[in-house]
């Protein structure tokens, strides 16, 4: 009796379904040929595994111990199946990429297919996280860990300071988010006079360079603009502009964030690098992924 002949999967049907015509129906072959191929599994294996009479099948104590003992086969290696294809997924190189509401992954899955074109073998996994003060400074602190890129500011002081590095991917302006039923909604660009006894929200000194650049410009040139700091840029500081009718310093691929809300350009030389933001010492994986994004990134100049 070879081991590797035996039909379990017929055996789990049959003793599930308790009939012959059922688990023959749900295995879609004919109850006459799963009949026989029981009556082959009884005889190879010198035992007799199901009781039948005229109300229908009920397993032996034989039975009874083989349905367990078969069930736990039959799940065991389908997990190891799982686990195998899990295995190969890992061999065939994944990126893990962070994305939240405030660092979106859109703009590298732009560039993903070019990448791909280079790096066939590259796979990537999208990880959601929340865009938290704590969770913001210790995902970039952590990158490659459980993270191995977000797209995110490739500010050179913001960088600095959480400990990451990163490839700029574009120069994206400064522009003022507001609420569609804001007066501005109607305009298409602004001045920084037509900012002139607004409240402007913008993020808190030392956080970054460009934005702090920006202050720089707005207190020493244009000084009637309020300027409200806030600590970090999340959904909740959309809300809050939008439900307030404030201006709140952005950049335009936000447009996607707050469906309630429009980015307009405003009548400056302000821009914010953005980019994919890396480990300042990434794995070879994650190495050959930057290295192909920059060639096609050079392509594409």
């Amino acid at each position: 009796m070879n081991i590797n002949n035996i039909n379990f999967t017929a055996f789990i049907r049959v003793a599930e379904a308790g009939s012959f015509n059922k688990a023959a129906e749900s295995l879609y072959i004919t109850s006459t040929a799963l009949i026989k191929q029981i009556n082959l599994l009884e005889s190879e294996l010198g035992l007799r595994l199901f009781n039948r009479s005229h109300r229908g099948l009920t397993l032996t104590k034989a039975g009874e111990s083989l349905y367990k003992d078969a069930k736990y086969i039959i799940d065991y290696s389908r997990e190891s199946v799982e686990r195998a294809k899990a295995a190969m997924l890992e061999e065939s190189q994944i990126i893990r990429i962070g994305t939240s509401p405030v660092m979106p992954a859109q703009m590298l899955m732009n560039l993903w297919p070019k990448i791909h074109d280079r790096c066939s073998d590259l796979n990537f996994r999208l990880v959601t996280f929340e865009n938290t003060e704590e969770n913001a400074r210790e995902i970039l602190k952590n990158l490659g860990q459980n993270i191995d890129v977000v797209t995110g500011f490739a500010d050179e002081l913001l960088m600095e300071q959480r400990g990451c590095e990163g490839l700029v991917i574009a120069e994206e302006p400064l522009c003022c988010a507001v609420s569609i039923y804001h007066p501005f909604a109607s305009k298409e660009k602004l001045t920084p006079e037509d900012l002139y006894g607004q409240n402007l929200m913008i993020i808190k000194r030392g956080w970054c360079r460009n934005m702090d650049g920006l202050r720089d410009d707005l207190v020493t040139n244009h000084p009637k603009i309020r300027l409200m700091d806030f600590d970090l840029y999340d959904v909740g500081v959309f809300n809050r502009c939008e439900q307030n009718r404030d201006l709140l310093v952005a950049i335009p691929s936000w447009s996607i964030i707050h469906p309630m809300m429009k980015m307009i350009p405003v009548e400056w030389d302000h821009v914010m690098p953005v980019g994919i933001l890396h480990s300042p010492e990434p794995s070879e994986v994650v190495q050959r992924f930057i290295a192909a994004a920059q060639r096609v990134l050079d392509e594409m100049q």
